[in-house]
């Protein structure tokens, strides 16, 4: 993918922010990739390459068999940044010392500039302090041949090292994260120094995947996992640009589905885009499948086998398919994959990571899997998607099943669809839901007792959550007016029946995921 595009290497070594690394990038109109210290692909050592970065991580030099940088990356003859641990396994490797120190340094802290350095040109001047954000308990102590100390803290002496020879570059604090207030200004000067034009797009973007695509599926037919939301919605549009008939959507209307939802996606596809579109009606299915089951994880991986199973069955009516394109998204990827096969650590599951069964005989094609939200939605506007659309909410691929804690029955579905639909009708009135990158209603498996005409009612109790974000990968509560929410909670009480009291969620994420399972 992107292979005419200048790209940079992102070598992920387990930091939870790496992420961060591929957008900052990203952001300057230079593609990124990532991919784990230990299963680099060799396709990605070709004249696209510009530059590596070696990413943050939990792990110490100094302890026996951790993580390191292939000995390739320092003789590839490119420029190298490497971030916290990035830097200290560098050193390492190249014939410096580090050690575990008692002093270490964690949160925000002052950085003293000692000397000029490309990587400071125009941001940083010789003899300033500036902010930085540190997350470190080891920290260098000697410096590899040819390089030398730009700046340090009181914590860390050779806190940012260079050798302008090599083009080779250590910091210790984490340039990538907000707060290192100049750490984007920063990564563009490195990519400066790899000599990258900044010209990818999604424009750009668009034409590498065109040619992937094509070279990929060729003559043969592409089935797609059509849910409505804006990822399997852009992959629909953007397969159907690309190789026209080929594509077959499939719809599976599971009945864990927001209110009109599935009426609304068979118009748009089949009506506006007339795209061959299969919709299946497989509610009854997927609730008698989840009826006394309880533990999220489960509820993932029964809806995902049952829309495999869907899909499979499908596929055969159709005939001749030998591709399933679903919309799968880096942080989906990120929150399903552990450290040995991936990033980070397994937050939660997600069902459409991980593959096929081989039973099925289809091959793969994610065209998104390295792409954010936000990129997405850009990808969105530049295929022509309405407005409507690639603003909308992102919604779970498990839909409501997830929102509602539990057992789930239709009974329950019904109450929560009626409390969703308000809630998001008075963040529209209200002219807020643009603001928001996420909103709904969760249905908790609590009752409680309440007064309602003077009547006893017994009823459950509804969680409202509204969080702001970018990427997904971190997020803050959204902080209504109370009297917004005093309204919104009289008029689901109101015009609900079956909820009796009404709560909002002021938890972030981290600690907290945006999803309530």
């Amino acid at each position: 993918m992107e292979d005419s595009k200048d790209k940079i290497l992102i070598v992920d070594f387990g930091s939870q922010v790496t992420q961060l690394i591929a957008r900052r990038v990203r952001e300057t109109g230079v593609y990124s990739v990532v991919f784990p210290f230990n299963k680099i692909p060799e396709s990605v050592k070709n004249n696209s390459l510009k530059g590596i970065i070696l990413s943050g991580g939990p792990d110490s030099v100094n302890t026996g068999n951790t993580s390191r940088a292939p000995e390739w990356i320092f003789d590839f003859g490119i420029p190298v940044l490497g971030i916290c641990y990035g830097q200290q396994t560098m050193v390492h490797q190249l014939g410096g010392t580090v050690v575990t120190s008692e002093d270490r340094e964690f949160g925000r802290s002052e950085i003293d500039i000692t000397n000029d350095c490309r990587l400071f040109k125009d941001v940083w001047s010789k003899g300033s302090k500036q902010q930085v954000w540190m997350s470190h308990g080891d920290s260098v102590e000697k410096l590899p041949d040819g390089f030398s100390v730009v700046a340090y803290t009181q914590n860390a002496p050779f806190a940012v090292i260079a050798n302008e020879e090599k083009l080779f570059y250590g910091v210790q604090f984490h340039p990538e994260v907000y707060h290192t207030p100049d750490g984007s200004k920063l990564i563009k000067n490195f990519l400066g120094i790899c000599d990258c034009k900044f010209d990818w797009t999604m424009a750009s973007f668009f034409e590498g995947q065109k040619k992937d695509i094509q070279d990929q599926v060729q003559s043969e037919n592409v089935i797609c996992g059509l849910s409505g939301g804006v990822d399997s919605s852009v992959v629909a549009i953007l397969l159907h640009k690309i190789i026209g008939k080929q594509l077959t959507c499939i719809f599976v209307d599971n009945g864990l589905m927001r209110k009109n939802e599935a009426e609304q996606v068979v118009d748009l596809f089949r009506e506006h885009y007339k795209i061959p579109l299969v919709h299946v009606d497989a509610s009854k299915l997927f609730l008698d499948k989840l009826k006394n089951v309880k533990d999220p994880e489960k509820k993932r991986k029964i809806i995902g086998g049952l829309f495999i199973d869907v899909f499979e069955e499908e596929a055969k009516k159709i005939g001749g398919a030998k591709f399933l394109a679903q919309g799968t998204l880096y942080p989906d990827v990120i929150e399903s994959v552990s450290f040995i096969g991936g990033p980070s650590v397994t937050i939660k599951s997600h069902h459409n990571v991980g593959g096929l069964p081989e039973r099925m005989n289809l091959k793969l094609i994610e065209p998104l899997r390295q792409l954010f939200k936000d990129e997405v939605r850009s990808l969105g506007i530049e295929l022509g998607l309405p407005k409507s659309l690639i603003g909308r909410h992102p919604f779970p691929g498990p839909g409501l099943a997830i929102r509602c804690p539990g057992d789930i029955t239709s009974e329950k579905l019904e109450i929560l669809r009626k409390a969703d639909e308000i809630y998001l009708d008075e963040i529209k009135k209200a002219g807020l839901y643009d603001e928001i990158w996420q909103a709904f209603a969760v249905l908790l498996p609590v009752q409680t007792v309440g007064v309602m005409g003077d009547s006893r009612t017994y009823e459950f109790v509804c969680a409202l959550r509204a969080v702001t974000s970018v990427d997904g990968m971190t997020a803050d509560f959204y902080r209504f007016d109370m009297e917004f929410l005093s309204q919104v909670s009289n008029r689901i009480i109101n015009s609900v029946k079956g909820i009796n009291r009404v709560v909002y969620d002021i938890t972030s994420k981290p600690p907290g995921t945006i999803e309530w399972e």
